[in-house]
């Protein structure tokens, strides 16, 4: 990597940093202010869904104007957010302040994740696309690992709205690396099509290559079970390690630290050695569907830890696979429009997972509903594996026979 680009990797790291502690803050200060999981399933989804539903909009925004601006963008409005949300708790006060500016922060993060994601094929145009990957998810997982430890340090000094002002200190840095990347880099975004007249031009392209182009439909359903579980440790984690499992908050720190961590790990051995993207994508989904079953069933917080360690662990793993095989997929020119709906599409389960815990683990149902969660990712990637197959082999035949593309029963 060349030296200029450890701007374009700081911008990532510091974004990722106040993006974590804004992850860590919600679930934890709503458990503790009201001492229930459904709430904290509640305030997951609410901070969630947000993320997930303007990405069709952030994928038109990137192939309208230079994703640099949009990233930008993206950065400098969190940072502002995160100051409204202060000034909004001073006045009224409640810790609905502290949902709402996540949620805003959420919607934005998604806009600089697309921007980013469109970016990179041009930015690396001389490496190896799963290295890439792979060095941008180390940066990215260095702020998964130090935003935990920072905003439980912080927090156990100061109020939680002191601890926001901190993130918004950080997303101003990470725009301040943004520009100096731009400026040392002197990069320049080739345009690969005119912008569209019709806002909705682009997800009808969109939604046409999920159906179409061979394995995109397979790669969303896998991703979407895949998510479930990720949606359920992550709404759920607070509620079971602090609440279930009865230990401290700086317990549940070291377990956010821990699972970063050995992301990390897993993303260097990816980075260093040359692996088949069909392991990536088998040994991935697998671990994570055995961390689901695990964190949920085991009646230990050591057996909760392991099982979180394996679904966090081998998550980026797991995206690592979904993210090179779509890339060699989706064709250059609708790619940012396309990446925006497949990763709604991908993610929308994680903010129903949220719903479900907040719907059904009252009365100490919680790991109930963690196990049955994660048995319906199992059951929806058996599924999107099976019809996948299917897939392929009508498609065989119809080369085969050509004339089979004719017949009324034919999807195609």
């Amino acid at each position: 990597m060349r030296a200029h680009h450890q701007a374009f990797f700081a911008s990532l790291f510091f974004s990722r940093l106040a993006d974590q502690i804004l992850l860590f803050l919600v679930p934890l200060v709503v458990f503790q202010t009201t001492q229930k999981a459904t709430w904290s399933g509640i305030a997951f989804f609410i901070e969630a869904f947000p993320r997930y539903i303007v990405f069709p909009v952030c994928g038109a925004l990137c192939d309208r104007m230079p994703p640099v601006n949009v990233l930008r963008a993206s950065q400098r409005f969190r940072a502002i957010a995160c100051v409204a949300g202060i000034a909004g708790f001073g006045v009224a006060g409640g810790i609905g302040w502290l949902i709402a500016l996540s949620a805003v922060c959420g919607a934005l993060t998604s806009q600089g994740l697309v921007a980013r994601e469109v970016l990179l094929p041009q930015v690396f145009t001389s490496e190896r696309f799963e290295k890439v990957l792979s060095y941008a998810q180390i940066a990215d997982q260095v702020g998964v690992v130090l935003g935990p430890m920072l905003a439980g340090l912080l927090l156990g000094r100061w109020r939680w709205e002191i601890v926001v002002g901190v993130a918004a200190l950080l997303f101003f840095a990470a725009d301040g690396a943004t520009l100096l990347w731009q400026r040392v880099s002197r990069f320049e975004w080739k345009m690969t099509e005119s912008a569209p007249v019709e806002w909705f031009a682009p997800a009808k392209t969109a939604l046409s290559h999920v159906v179409s182009l061979p394995g995109l439909g397979r790669l969303v359903a896998l991703a979407a079970a895949e998510n479930l579980v990720i949606g359920v440790t992550l709404a759920t984690s607070a509620a079971m390690v602090t609440g279930l499992h009865r230990r401290p908050d700086a317990f549940y720190a070291f377990v956010q630290t821990a699972g970063a961590v050995a992301t990390i790990v897993i993303l260097l051995l990816i980075a260093r050695v040359r692996i088949p993207r069909k392991t990536l994508g088998v040994v991935s989904f697998l671990a994570i569907l055995a961390g689901g079953l695990l964190a949920g069933s085991s009646p230990s917080v050591w057996g909760y830890v392991a099982g979180f360690l394996l679904i966090v662990g081998f998550d980026k793993m797991f995206s690592i696979y979904i993210r090179s095989v779509r890339q060699a997929i989706i064709p250059a020119k609708d790619y940012g429009k396309t990446l925006g709906v497949v990763i709604m599409l991908n993610n929308l389960t994680q903010p129903l997972a949220g719903l479900l815990v907040g719907l059904f683990s009252g009365n100490g149902r919680i790991s109930a509903v963690v196990v049955a969660i994660s048995l319906g990712m199992g059951v929806l990637g058996a599924a999107a594996v099976l019809a996948g197959t299917l897939n392929e082999r009508r498609r065989a035949a119809s080369r085969v026979n050509p004339l089979r593309d004719r017949s009324p029963n034919s999807a195609e």
